[in-house]
């Protein structure tokens, strides 16, 4: 029985070429193929076409080089300590994936709570199912609330009354805010907003400049600036990349730099961090 996808070694012995040849193919975009549970595949219909000449496989999509997503410190630090050359443009979760959908970054953060233990997948399966999407866990984040020395406040329903700087409505730590918000029943008039920032640096500044009461945010933004925090969950940070983006080199350089001590070293400097799964794939689109 003909199978529908080809093997690397059954694609190399068609070409007449080695199996490295055919590895570097599917990494340069030139010919068909399909990445499931970290093996590669080469669809049979579209190999065959392609030889044909009739339907030759898409040619080398020009990814922008930009991460785009929700903002992490150790992320910031780490694309370009690895020498990536990777820009980033921070502004959110949501925002992330409809960069990600329009092929306007290669790559992007995301932390979206899905309920329960749930984190970033499905959305990604509303959003990306059958495309050459791949998410990775980047690490597990450690998120509460960032307040200053000597605060009282313990828990969301203690934010009553007080001064609080949130995230834009694209970001995750946003979504998460609401979402305690709602369980605790603090309805947004029932604090002060003193301002939307964009990033997680930003957010625990305003609680050190005394400009707000509190914020949502994570551990190692609160250490970062001698604050107090009051932890409410541990989530899963994942990187949604494009496939074609994962073989070319600046991602391969972050995930060489990963697994270096000096990643290990930033990781536990920052604090509130756990990357024992960073770089295992959590899910592939198609």
């Amino acid at each position: 029985m003909t199978t529908a996808f080809l093997t690397t070694k059954e694609l190399a012995d068609l070409l007449r070429v080695k199996e490295r040849k055919v590895y570097d193919l599917a990494a340069a975009g030139e010919v068909p193929c399909r990445r499931v549970t970290g093996k590669l595949l080469f669809p049979r219909e579209e190999i065959e076409a392609w030889l044909q000449g009739s339907s030759a496989a898409p040619a080398a999509e020009k990814l922008p080089l930009i991460c785009a997503g929700s903002h992490d410190p150790l992320l910031d630090w780490a694309l370009r300590q690895a020498g990536t050359g990777l820009a980033s443009f921070f502004d959110g979760s949501l925002d992330g994936l409809e960069r990600l959908a329009n092929r306007s970054a290669a790559l992007s953060g995301t932390h979206v709570f899905e309920g329960g233990s749930s984190w970033n997948l499905a959305h990604l399966q509303e959003g990306f199912a059958g495309k050459p999407l791949v998410a990775l866990t980047w690490a597990k984040r450690r998120q509460g609330l960032i307040l200053p020395p000597g605060s009282k406040i313990q828990r969301m329903e203690d934010l009553a009354g007080k001064r609080i700087t949130l995230r834009q409505p694209s970001a995750g730590s946003r979504l998460l805010f609401d979402h305690f918000s709602k369980d605790a029943g603090l309805t947004p008039d029932a604090y002060e907003t003193v301002g939307v920032v964009r990033t997680e640096t930003e957010a625990a500044a305003d609680v050190a400049g005394g400009r707000a009461d509190a914020a949502l945010g994570l551990e190692a933004a609160a250490l970062q600036f001698g604050l107090n925090f009051r932890l409410l969950i541990e989530e899963t940070f994942d990187l949604a990349v494009w496939q074609r983006a994962y073989f070319e080199a600046p991602l391969q350089a972050l995930w060489r730099f990963c697994r270096t001590q000096a990643f290990a070293d930033k990781a536990a400097e920052l604090g509130g961090y756990d990357i024992a799964e960073n770089g295992q794939v959590r899910w592939i689109g198609g």
